[in-house]
Formats: structure tokens, C-alpha cells, sequence
């Protein structure tokens, strides 16, 4: 398998990801059991959010969505994202999950989305930082030249323009030094 049939696969699976892990729901009671005698409470509120936590990778962007009576949905457009971050935790480690935290430039100095529960978050956080750089889905191809937006190629031909025009200003001074 080529490296872009391998970076393809990943993408799918990725695209097609829509729930933690199920040893998420494990993680959550271990740490319940961490709040001593709220317990019940935790890992009955860790529960509903297990049950209802769901991820969609969408063409422009990320939704994370959980809860019941208070229910949360958080949008994140691709071209947004400023920095992801990958953490596991000594527990998280030992399950092999790990939580992918994504900021936005938002000034929170959380992360704006955090996917939890993730077994391969190497391909998840591949796939974002691919995104967020505006990569295209499919690579271009060996001899093509990738397209250029239409604000792209107007900066290129004013570039170009700008090269010729100092290049005949250097050969003007070259030739004004030479009959000197």
C-alpha cells in the first residue's frame, strides 16, 4: 500500500468515526471511583455523557455533541483550529485511549473541542493538522501542478509583474554603468 492509499484509509476511517471508544466508559468509572463518596453521582453523570458523546467529521469542520438534560454542541470550522494537542494521562495510557484537545485562537486558554476516547488519536490528529492546513482530500498527482485559489493567482501575477519590472530596472542601471 502506497503512502497515499495508507493516508486515504486513515482519512475514511477518521470521516467515518462517530464514538469514543467503549473503554471510555471504564476510564469514566475509574474516575468516579476518585470522587470518594460522590460516586453514584459521578459515574452516573460519566455514564449519560459516554452514552450520548458523539463526534462528526464533517467536509469543513468538526461537531462534538453529549448530554441529556443539558445537552452541548460545540461546531469548529477546520480552518479555525491554531494548535492541537494530544494527552494520556497514566489511566488513559494504560486503556490506550487518549484525548485529542483542539484550541482555536478564542483566547480561552482551554481547548475549544476535546475528542475523548480515541484508540488511533495519531490518525485523528493527523487528520486535523492536515485540514487546518487547508491540505486537499486528494493529493495532487506526480507531474500536476496543484490549482491555485483565484486570490492565489491574482498575488502571483502581481508577484511576476513586480519581478519583471525591478529586473528591467536592473539591467537599465547595468547598462547606464556600462557607458558611464
Amino acid at each position: 500500500m502506497t503512502p497515499a492509499e495508507l493516508e486515504r484509509a486513515r482519512d475514511a476511517w477518521v470521516l467515518g468515526l462517530d464514538r469514543p471508544h467503549p473503554r471510555l466508559l471504564w476510564l469514566y468509572v475509574l474516575r468516579s471511583l476518585a470522587t470518594g463518596p460522590l460516586f453514584p453521582i459521578a459515574v452516573m453523570v460519566l455514564y449519560f455523557k459516554y452514552h450520548t458523546l458523539t463526534y462528526r467529521f464533517e467536509a469543513e469542520g468538526v461537531r462534538v455533541s453529549w448530554g441529556i438534560l443539558f445537552h452541548q454542541e460545540t461546531y469548529l470550522a477546520y480552518r479555525k483550529i491554531q494548535d492541537i494537542h494530544v494527552s494520556r494521562g497514566f489511566i488513559e495510557r494504560w486503556f490506550g485511549l487518549a484525548t485529542v484537545e483542539v484550541q482555536t485562537a478564542s483566547g480561552s486558554t482551554g481547548a475549544e473541542i476535546s475528542l475523548e476516547g480515541l484508540e488511533d488519536h495519531e490518525a485523528v490528529r493527523d487528520f486535523l493538522y492536515r485540514r487546518m492546513r487547508g491540505h486537499d482530500e486528494e493529493p495532487a498527482s506526480a507531474g500536476a501542478q496543484a490549482e491555485t485559489p483565484a486570490g492565489e493567482a491574482e498575488v502571483v501575477v502581481a508577484l511576476r509583474e513586480v519581478t519583471a519590472a525591478l529586473e528591467a530596472t536592473r539591467r537599465a542601471l547595468e547598462a547606464g554603468r556600462g557607458t558611464a
